[in-house]
């Protein structure tokens, strides 16, 4: 195993705790990382609640989210939402399942949710609102647990970082792992903020919300998620997590 494989797995383990210790994640959701030796690979925890997973809890997958450790331990139904993000863009080196709760609100009605707060930049603007029902209203479930699903979900978020998926979450899909937690992180809060801007905006009888414009999302993303903006907020969150600030 190279020293790239190893700190990527390493990373992997963290993100994962950061993600869970900041309510962007439960008992579900998931983090993966791009091979970083073998594009047609990714590395993601088998089936465990992401603030309890350790670098033995990591597996390797194909494109195709086949299994490639040899082992029987349980792995997550929704797999494929990685592999099929991997396989559709080759930019991705990061995917995040998030179940924000926070986030949940904007993928039932028409509100969008753009970023009103700098540091949500990072999610860009046009969000879209993937619905497994609409191309497959007899799956039964609201899972993406094929490559099918997992195909048409990577359709919607098309170039994008971010796609929310109806009564679900979110995905987040970014070029690192750094930049993938910012962005869900950033997602997660801005929609805590943004549902109570619209309150407090419909309580004076102004419906108006101001939203950050796109060359402010585009100017500040660029900052953000750029080595200073993710090393510095990596760094604070890795400490939070219960890591310390830098490794050894």
């Amino acid at each position: 195993m190279s020293e790239r494989v190893q700190k990527a797995i390493r990373d992997l383990v963290v993100a994962n705790r950061i993600l869970g210790n900041e309510g962007v994640v439960d008992a579900f959701g998931h983090i993966s990382v791009r091979h970083p030796d073998h594009a047609g690979r990714y590395f993601l925890a088998c089936s465990r609640s992401p603030g309890l997973v350790t670098e033995d809890d990591v597996v390797e997958f194909d494109l195709d989210s086949n299994r490639l450790d040899g082992t029987d331990r349980a792995i997550y139904a929704e797999r494929f939402i990685h592999g099929c993000l991997y396989k559709a863009r080759p930019d991705v080196m990061s995917v995040c399942h998030s179940h924000a709760h926070a986030v949940v609100p904007f993928t039932v009605t028409n509100t969008p949710i753009e970023p009103i707060w700098v540091m949500a930049s990072g999610s860009g603007t046009d969000v879209p609102n993937w619905d497994i029902r609409e191309e497959f209203p007899n799956e039964g479930t609201m899972l993406v647990v094929n490559d099918a699903t997992g195909r048409s979900l990577a359709k919607k978020l098309g170039s994008g970082k971010v796609c929310l998926l109806r009564g679900h979450g979110a995905v987040i899909a970014t070029d690192g792992l750094k930049a993938t937690v910012m962005v869900s992180i950033g997602l997660m809060c801005n929609a805590a903020m943004l549902i109570q801007a619209h309150t407090l905006a419909q309580g004076r009888g102004d419906a108006a919300v101001k939203h950050l414009s796109p060359a402010e999302v585009e100017n500040t993303s660029r900052i953000l998620l750029g080595p200073l903006g993710l090393d510095r907020a990596w760094e604070y969150w890795r400490v939070r997590a219960g890591f310390p600030a830098t490794e050894d």
